[in-house]
């Protein structure tokens, strides 16, 4: 138990929303603004088991968005869309306001948000410490068991994604990238791991 403990340890998640609550800002001069939630405490199958983000006061640290926060497209740090005003936890969710920049890069995703062709949204982010909950057990809170609650955790970076896997919040979880996506069964990595080194 303490490896995997360990492994979770080194992991970075993505959790990506779906269901439109992305939403323009009005006014004048808040043309590019928009509000939205790109988290919630939706249980989330990962390579450990079940995952729920806990967004109970102190959980949740938002220092990173509020100082140096970007809106990127699908996580690729390459492709910055703009920049997180301000970051803050509502109705165990996390919700940002977000500016998008006017650059070409930036002005095709805008318009697609604009239009609600493109509504989910997805977090990146780090956990710093996990609560166990074993079968048959609930949490102080009511999570039951079997799963593994994040209850100190920081947001890396909010994205605009083209293919959410979790409906309960967005602009309105992207399918995560492979290594995060939901594992195998164990004999088919103990299969592929045979098969690799057959290979060399």
């Amino acid at each position: 138990m303490p490896e995997r403990q360990n492994q979770k340890n080194k992991d970075f998640g993505e959790r990506s929303f779906g269901r439109a609550s992305i939403r323009a800002i009005e006014g004048e001069g808040n043309e590019r603004k928009f509000e939205l939630s790109f988290s919630s405490e939706e249980p989330y199958q990962r390579w450990f088991g079940t995952e729920i983000l806990s967004h109970a006061e102190g959980a949740v640290d938002l220092t990173r968005l509020n100082e140096i926060g970007v809106l990127l497209f699908n996580h690729d740090t390459d492709r910055v869309l703009g920049r997180v005003d301000r970051a803050w936890i509502d109705d165990k969710r996390g919700k940002a306001e977000v500016t998008f920049d006017d650059d070409e890069t930036a002005e095709l995703i805008y318009q697609k948000v604009k239009a609600h062709t493109l509504k989910g949204v997805s977090v990146r982010y780090f956990v710093d410490s996990w609560e166990e909950v074993v079968a048959g057990k609930t949490s102080s809170d009511g999570f039951v068991g079997p799963c593994d609650i994040a209850r100190k955790w920081t947001p890396l970076e909010i994205s605009i994604v083209s293919v959410p896997a979790d409906a309960t919040v967005g602009v309105g979880r992207s399918h995560e990238e492979v290594e995060h996506q939901k594992p195998k069964s164990l004999g088919a990595f103990e299969a592929q791991v045979r098969a690799n080194q057959n290979y060399l």
